[in-house]
């Protein structure tokens, strides 16, 4: 079963948040979570982990495109999406520069909201894979680097430990074809005992 992904609303209009859990909601792996203010959110995000934020422009005291900065200065990979009833060519500009994952304008419908979700949760997923790849590939060459390193030590603990390995198997068989001669290899045999 896939884990549920935890969205974060930001609006101050309640039936915006309401929406999205009408939509999101449910069956569908998500969690909604809403909050009706700029700072609400940022205390939301301080204190929680979300998968993808929507953030609306107009709301009182902070905009949406001043959270968005803010949640983007402490969490870049996390896709926020941009929703407006005024929508403008220099919001839209702000926005893009400021790397969101999607611009929606009002009124909204479950499949812009559905659509808006999956389409900024593929966009985490792919710029999450050049970090895993980017992480795996250090890990590679570190490992290589310390068996580059660690070969001659390896070689020499051979050269050096075989002639002890060979000698030791070759007592364990002298040992062993005596046993089966029925010599008594446990008892040390004493000069005395030799001539009488």
């Amino acid at each position: 079963m896939e884990a549920t992904k935890k969205v974060l609303v930001i609006d101050d209009d309640p039936v915006v948040g309401k929406s999205f859990q009408r939509v999101l909601d449910g069956g569908k792996g998500y969690a909604v979570i809403s909050a009706t203010s700029g700072a609400e959110a940022l205390d939301r995000l301080a204190r929680e982990d979300y998968d993808v934020v929507y953030a609306d422009i107009k709301m009182p005291g902070m905009d949406g495109l001043e959270v968005t900065e803010r949640i983007k200065a402490s969490r870049p990979w996390l896709p926020v999406v941009i929703i407006t009833g005024y929508g403008s060519e220099a919001n839209e500009k702000r926005a893009a520069a400021l790397g969101v994952a999607g611009f929606l304008n009002k009124p909204l419908s479950p499949e812009m909201i559905e659509g808006s979700a999956q389409l900024a949760l593929q966009r985490e997923a792919k710029a999450e894979t050049p970090k895993i790849e980017a992480q795996g590939g250090a890990a590679l060459f570190a490992k290589n680097v310390g068996l580059f390193i660690a070969a001659p030590f390896i070689g020499l603990a051979y050269v050096v430990a075989f002639p002890f390995i060979g000698l030791g198997l070759l007592g364990w068989l002298v040992i062993k074809a005596l046993r089966h001669r029925g010599v008594d290899v446990d008892q040390p045999s004493s000069p005395e005992s030799d001539v009488r």
